[in-house]
């Protein structure tokens, strides 16, 4: 089932987003914004992880990926490799490395385009394009396990086509019944709900989240700071989201969920024998959370409440008057409802797996019950919100031919204001999935956005 604490995780500054922009295979979501697609949220593997596995089935341990850069001639495609990773039983490293081909292949072909004749200086000139320090990027990560509760990680990359480093520390702690997190990043890269990425010159958090009990209730505290302007990577003369700018934020959040299924067909021992002839054999599903037919409906209720400090008088270049538009203080409702269909064991190596699911979101109660209120009355509030709107998030996944699935993601604007009628497609993406049957629940996801024209190669445990 579509997980539907992304609803609450969508107020914070953490929620990981899958993007080849950077080095560890993640951008944040910018908190505030309408919920995000469920196939878009980044896998909980470090890259270094995804990695160090994925390079097991690719030539020469080399791992595609595709993502637009700010230079035109260094060009989309790229190409990922884990170079070294010594680890002890506490602690580990992992050096990454990527490559952009098409300027080295484009340079090298006009240069040898232009040759009469072959001389020494013709290679010296050809070997120069190969130490272009813009088509290299190298990242490093190391984990360190303080307890056996509590662990420490550092990372840090250098992209050769820009200037600088994107430096993270996070150390994590885990109570019986909560998780504490400190994370500090400089720069931050988020992306909004429109696929535009803006870069924060210091972001840091510290939060605390309970897990889910029994009853369905969680809840999540968390302090934020802002540092500095948001600057935007592809966006031409945007406002900046008020969420990122300067300032320090205190937040509370609580959700209450429950599921229940309309009917179920539970998996019986003899599901997974198969008659071969070699005699019986145990064929269990491909994955486990797709071995059951069902439909079921699922909801989640929670609210938010929010405080802002300082960040009006930070800067003079225009964020002064952007941090006036934000509100010190906020409060909030959220709900989203979700009803599953699935045919199928997700065994057979042919039709044994269809399944849907449809989203309905309400990411902010306050901000549709003022534009139903507009629709009575004769005054017009400037900008609409773009959190007034629900929007209907479809997923559907149909069995190629054993473990590869075939998914689409997308996202539906429920608006007919702006002289449209009915739903607006907002959003989707679309996926190969190839389930590891050996992790239980693991799969390579080989994923691609239209909308932000990237795409990349995951790993993903235990995830939907």
């Amino acid at each position: 089932m579509a997980n539907l604490r992304t609803a609450m995780d969508a107020a914070f500054w953490d929620l990981d987003i899958s993007s080849p922009q950077t080095l560890h295979g993640a951008a944040r979501a910018v908190p505030g914004d309408p919920f995000p697609l469920e196939g878009a949220r980044a896998s909980r593997a470090l890259r270094v992880q995804q990695l160090s596995f994925l390079g097991n089935g690719f030539p020469l341990g080399i791992i595609p990926s595709f993502s637009p850069t700010s230079q035109k001639d260094l060009g989309s495609f790229s190409l990922q490799s884990l170079f070294l990773r010594p680890s002890t039983s506490n602690w580990w490293l992992g050096l990454t490395g990527q490559f952009r081909p098409k300027k080295l292949i484009s340079s090298i072909k006009a240069d040898l385009s232009a040759v009469d004749e072959w001389e020494l200086s013709t290679f010296k000139e050809v070997a120069k394009h190969f130490i272009d320090k813009s088509l290299f990027s190298f990242g490093l990560c190391s984990q360190l396990s303080l307890t056996s509760a509590s662990s420490l990680m550092v990372s840090t990359e250098q992209h050769g086509e820009k200037k600088g480093r994107r430096n993270r520390v996070m150390l994590f702690h885990q109570l019986p019944f909560h998780d504490i997190t400190l994370e500090a990043a400089w720069p931050e890269l988020f992306i909004d709900h429109k696929g535009r990425y803006w870069e924060l010159p210091e972001s840091i958090s510290l939060g605390l989240s309970s897990l889910v009990s029994e009853s369905g209730l969680r809840y999540r505290f968390g302090i934020h700071k802002n540092g500095g302007h948001p600057q935007s990577v592809n966006a031409i003369n945007d406002e900046a989201p008020s969420a990122l700018m300067p300032g320090l934020c205190a937040k509370a959040a609580f959700s209450y969920e429950k599921s229940r299924d309309l009917w179920r067909q539970r998996e019986k021992q003899e599901d997974g024998i198969v008659k071969t002839e070699r005699g019986l054999v145990w064929r269990p599903s491909y994955d486990i959370r797709l071995r059951e037919p069902h439909a079921a409906i699922s909801g989640i209720i929670g609210g938010t409440c929010e405080a802002w400090f300082g960040g009006s008088r930070e800067h003079g270049d225009g964020s002064s008057a952007d941090a006036k538009k934000r509100s010190p203080f906020g409060a909030d409702l959220f709900a989203s409802g979700c009803c599953t269909f699935q045919h199928g064991q997700f065994r057979k190596r042919y039709g044994d797996l269809t399944r849907v699911d449809a989203r309905l979101n309400i990411c902010s109660a306050s901000a549709l019950a003022k534009r139903v209120s507009n629709l009575f009355s004769s005054s017009v509030n400037g900008a609409k919100d773009p959190l007034s709107s629900p929007r209907l998030n479809l997923i559907f996944q149909q069995q190629v031919a054993g473990p590869i699935v075939f998914r689409v993601d997308s996202k539906l604007l429920l608006d007919s204001s702006g002289g449209r009628a009915g739903p607006q497609l907002e959003d989707f993406t679309y996926s190969l999935n190839y389930s590891l049957r050996l992790l239980r629940s693991g799969k390579v996801v080989a994923w691609y956005s239209p909308k932000r024209k990237e795409g990349m190669i995951e790993l993903r445990l235990f995830e939907f």
